[in-house]
């Protein structure tokens, strides 16, 4: 991502192409485990295809309408999509050459051994002829198209097969609807079955496990799907397309509908990207003209398409060896899981710090609600959750047990408004009062209430998080969230939930701080706070942890801190569209980016704050959208001993030397590695091994806390 010296922001886009780059650094590197290599393959997959579907597609839109427009990194969306398109498929190129040269051979060394059709044995054949016509043949369905006619509906990011067919029988003696078009069939299409597993196994000798793809035994029986015809070529890909649709927020009764709508809408909107491999370059073009589509948009691959359905793959037995070895997820020594939560709340804040820690607590706090008959009500956000999740069902006996429950379910969390929609209607069938959305806004905080009488009165518990209520993401993203009943935070969460279920006017809440309303003006309070209290002598700092940077006038604030003798250490693990390392802008911030095993989600922000040090956690980024289009919080963390280990993790990941980048002020993310006589650490590794040791001491009754190595520069 070159850029002058003259640059002020980084382009929102090409950052995060570069996240990505990122990933695939990660699967790069023969260091780390061969099916967490490949996994890391699969991840740049799955990234890119939320990508096109999105920004993508707006930029594409934009381009029609509004062709001069300029990003604040003075791009037009041309460029930009000029700029994309060459970087990305670099990127791919780089992802399916590690993959055939690097890891696929070096799976086969270890007894994972990938046919492709074109080396089925005749035994093999012999054997999948049988599985193509008992288990596949019934389930496809052929489309021909004619040159003159638009193609068949082809379903957004689903794997299809085309076929160049050539009668090899007298075509008159076919039925008479088709004989004027005789010569004029070029393509027929196929669907591979969306309900079968991807993955084939073959008959294999002791100590290997051979496999080939439903879509390579597609291909090689193809001919049996058309008698009378031959198959002259054939090309497997998928098309990208836009998915970027906003909902009518003034449907009313009718906002499902309109959701729904949507979902319908993305399956068969406007191409924004081919996807297919070399095989054919008549059904590249074909495809390619009919799609209506540029030459950019296409990406020919040398492999395997669509990765992440070779997940099969990471559960085979015998191949331990071949991950990371295994971490535990210690359950939180602070509670006891034969005791009530209640008591040990009561008694001071608890930190719960996901994946390292067990997701337990949290299923285990609003189970104990749902069945306490000292329980009142239940009020919490519902941003995402699991398919089969134990959040819900908790809610729901919740509510069959009388207690009032009101959950708020944001139907426009992209690419999971199915599920959400799903999860409304069935809450409400158990009694729930479910609030469905806020126009304009998407309700991205993550926070539970409960109310319980108790022998002194009414006590109210709080849960805030930085992530969702999702168990099965919560093993694998970085999260934090606090259990409290603090009486300023308890009343804060009250007025939250009446703001945004209710007609209740926008109130001052004391500790929590919302975006839209005042999370933005707080944050730039917060740093220019942090300039005052900045001396040459006694220099401030700001730490902050988050997913992206792309707020301009949060970076502009941080621009004029560096400038005012404040030291800024930024972790941000995807797009970062501030400059960093520039003189007379940002010479005194600092950029990294941690890519491993699990994936960084947690919001944390540091202010020195003239030695009176100040950490809050949040669920918002520092972008327009979380800033500025979002219902988003961020709260502060008092209690001292929780204080402290936040900001020992903060610092621990600024001195990681195995898996982080920095960025430099081209836009260059570079690797860090340890330096000589430097010893090496790995954040996650280092905290992981103390949370093992907490628990371990735990187990025998051993006081201990959570220890950081300190660099000198804090």
């Amino acid at each position: 991502m070159p850029k002058n010296k003259d640059t002020i922001f980084f382009n929102r886009e090409l950052s995060w192409v570069e996240f990505n780059g990122r990933v695939l650094h990660e699967a790069c590197r023969k260091e780390v485990p061969l099916l967490e290599r490949l996994k890391f393959l699969s991840i740049v997959t799955s990234n890119f295809d939320e990508f096109f579907m999105v920004r993508v597609a707006g930029l594409k839109q934009r381009a029609e309408t509004e062709p001069d427009w300029k990003d604040i990194s003075n791009l037009t969306p041309k460029e930009q999509l000029t700029r994309i398109s060459a970087r990305v498929h670099k990127l791919v190129d780089i992802q399916y050459n590690c993959l055939n040269t690097d890891i696929l051979p070096a799976l086969e060394n270890n007894g994972l051994v990938y046919v492709p059709s074109k080396n089925f044995t005749s035994e093999q054949k012999l054997f999948l002829e049988g599985i193509f016509q008992e288990e596949i043949f019934p389930l496809l369905t052929p489309l021909r198209t004619d040159n003159d006619e638009e193609l068949p509906h082809i379903n957004n990011l689903r794997l299809f097969i085309a076929f160049t067919l050539k009668p090899i029988i007298d075509i008159s003696t076919l039925h008479a609807a088709f004989r004027h078009k005789a010569q004029q069939i070029p393509l027929a299409f196929v669907q591979i079955p969306t309900k079968m597993k991807r993955i084939i196994w073959l008959p294999s000798p002791e100590n290997k496990h051979l496999f080939t793809l439903v879509d390579d035994i597609i291909t090689y029986f193809g001919t049996q799907l058309f008698p009378g015809y031959s198959v002259e070529e054939s090309m497997l890909f998928r098309v990208t397309r836009d998915a970027d649709f906003a909902v009518n927020e003034d449907a009313g009764n009718n906002f499902i509908q309109a959701m729904e709508e949507v979902l319908v809408q993305r399956q068969s909107s406007l191409p924004v990207r081919l996807v297919c491999n070399k095989s054919s370059d008549t059904i590249r073009n074909i495809l390619q003209e009919k799609l209506h589509l540029e030459k950019e948009d296409v990406y020919e691959i040398d492999g395997i398409l669509e990765l992440s359905s070779l997940e099969e793959l990471w559960n085979t037995e015998g191949y331990a060896h071949l991950k990371y070895p295994q971490w535990k997820h210690f359950y939180s020594a602070d509670f006891d899981p034969k005791e009530p939560m209640w008591d040990k709340i009561k008694q001071k804040d608890v930190l719960l710090y996901v994946p390292f820690e067990s997701y337990e607590p949290v299923i285990n706090f609003l189970n104990s609600a749902s069945e306490d008959p000292g329980v009142l009500a239940i009020k919490m956000t519902l941003y995402r959750t699991s398919g089969d999740s134990p959040i819900i069902r908790a809610i729901e006996r919740a509510a069959r047990n009388g207690k009032q429950v009101t959950v708020f379910v944001e139907l426009k969390a992209r690419f999971d408004e199915k599920r959400n929609i799903s999860w409304a209607s069935r809450l409400q069938k158990a009694g729930v009062i479910v609030v469905h959305g806020i126009a304009n806004l998407k309700v991205h905080a993550k926070l539970l209430l409960v109310v319980r009488r108790e022998a002194n009165g009414v006590c109210r518990y709080v849960h805030l998080s930085t992530g969702n209520y999702n168990e099965k993401t919560a093993r694998l993203y970085c999260d934090m969230s606090l259990f409290t009943v603090n009486q300023e935070i308890a009343n804060d969460a009250t007025m939250f939930f009446n703001m945004i279920s209710g007609y209740s006017i926008i109130q001052v809440m004391k500790q929590l701080y919302m975006a839209p309303i005042n999370l933005k003006n707080q944050l730039v309070h917060l740093i220019e706070r942090e300039i005052q209290h900045a001396t040459p002598e006694t220099p401030g700092l700001i730490m902050a942890k988050m997913n992206s940077l792309a707020h301009e006038e949060i970076i502009q604030a941080l621009y004029k801190a560096s400038n005012n003798n404040v030291h800024i250490l930024l972790n941000v693990r995807g797009i970062c569209m501030l400059v960093p390392g520039v003189k007379k802008q940002s010479e005194n911030i600092s950029v990294i980016s941690i890519i491993d095993e699990y994936l960084e989600h947690s919001r944390i922000f540091y202010f020195q704050n003239g030695g009176a040090e100040e950490i809050y956690l949040s669920s918002a980024d520092w972008m327009p959208r979380n800033l500025d289009r979002r219902v988003e919080l961020m709260f502060p963390v008092a209690q001292e001993d929780i204080f402290k280990k936040i900001k020992d993790i903060l610092i621990l990941y600024f001195s990681d030397n195995t898996k982080s980048h920095y960025l430099d002020s081209t836009g260059t993310w570079i690797p860090r590695v340890p330096q000589e006589n430097e010893e090496v650490l790995r954040a996650q590794e280092y905290i992981y091994n103390n949370f093992k040791r907490i628990h371990d001491a735990h187990i025998k009754e051993t006081p201990t806390e959570f220890v950081v190595r300190r660099n000198d520069a804090f």
